[in-house]
């Protein structure tokens, strides 16, 4: 069987494509290698060095492929906010790309990476599927639209597709650097070079972090489950959220706070019942746990 991972050298991409390659697939990249990373790629994949903003250059390399994994896109919410048109034409247009390139060589099911920033900042938590959605970020927003993209492909195409909605995903390969960096790696970086962690706002905001490897095994499960394919989302969250100062307590060291910034949500906490009886998946790996796993690798 032949999988194509989109974004197959990037944080969570590597971590799909590495488990994939254990269970015995063949399993095809195409990364442009703007935020993946050479060294993240599996020796055993075939990589394809492009960009999925251009048609013409991936269709052809969709020929033959079962299933595909569409994890490529310009993931950071503030950097959509000072950039909307640069993140538009990856996260948008790069996403309808790969969707007809599945439909046109007749790929059985794509499962697309969403995210929890389609919510917005809704007060009402937990956060679930079926609720109004306002997003408060072009980040947001685009993967909103990439979620209607997939739901309009299997009615009209009948290609099968799943989204899932990626809460604040962490684990190797996060990226540490940088002003748009995750902030469990942020920190782990901040406190492996004796800085003080840096703080946005006052600390009280939270998140529903989510490990990678139980985010791995949630778009494996979306590949084989029989209940789903017509464009239903799902949230993967750990149906549990915390502090960003408590997230710098776990990790230790000195603070810093600095201004809260623009197109960020407050609060998120996902309900992640639909992933349970669509997928039969479920959280394995908590927050501590996770973070301890991190620090491991980070020294």
């Amino acid at each position: 069987m032949k999988i194509l991972v989109t974004g197959g050298a990037g944080f969570i991409g590597s971590n799909l494509v590495d488990k994939l390659i254990d269970e015995g697939y063949k399993v095809f990249i195409i990364d442009n290698l703007s935020s993946g990373k050479k060294e993240n790629i599996n020796k055993k994949a075939i990589f394809y060095k492009t960009d999925i903003c251009h048609l013409n250059k991936i269709l052809p390399l969709f020929k033959g492929i079962d299933y595909v994994f569409h994890l490529a896109a310009n993931p950071r919410v503030i950097f959509s906010v000072e950039n909307p048109i640069e993140s538009h034409k990856v996260n948008v247009d790069g996403t309808l790309n790969v969707l007809y390139a599945s439909y046109k060589n007749k790929v059985k099911r794509l499962i697309f990476a969403s995210s929890s920033a389609v919510y917005g900042d809704i007060k009402k938590l937990p956060l679930k599927e079926n609720i109004t959605l306002n997003p408060v970020s072009p980040y947001g927003l685009h993967k909103l639209i990439g979620e209607y993209y997939c739901k309009l492909f299997s009615s009209l195409y009948n290609l099968e597709t799943v989204c899932l909605r990626y809460f604040n995903v962490y684990g190797p390969r996060m990226d540490p650097y940088g002003p748009y960096a995750l902030v469990i790696g942020k920190f782990l970086n901040l406190k492996k070079e004796n800085k003080p962690l840096t703080i946005y706002g006052d600390g009280k905001q939270t998140r529903d972090f989510v490990y990678v490897d139980d985010v791995v095994k949630a778009n494996i499960l979306a590949m084989k489950s029989k209940k789903v394919g017509r464009g239903e989302v799902i949230n993967i969250c750990s149906g549990k959220n915390y502090s960003i100062n408590y997230i710098a307590k776990l990790i230790g060291g000195r603070k810093i706070y600095l201004p809260a910034r623009k197109g960020e949500m407050k609060h998120t906490l996902g309900d992640n019942s639909l992933a349970k009886k669509l997928l039969g998946w479920k959280p394995e790996i908590s927050l501590e746990e996770g973070i301890e796993k991190c620090e491991g690798i980070n020294q």
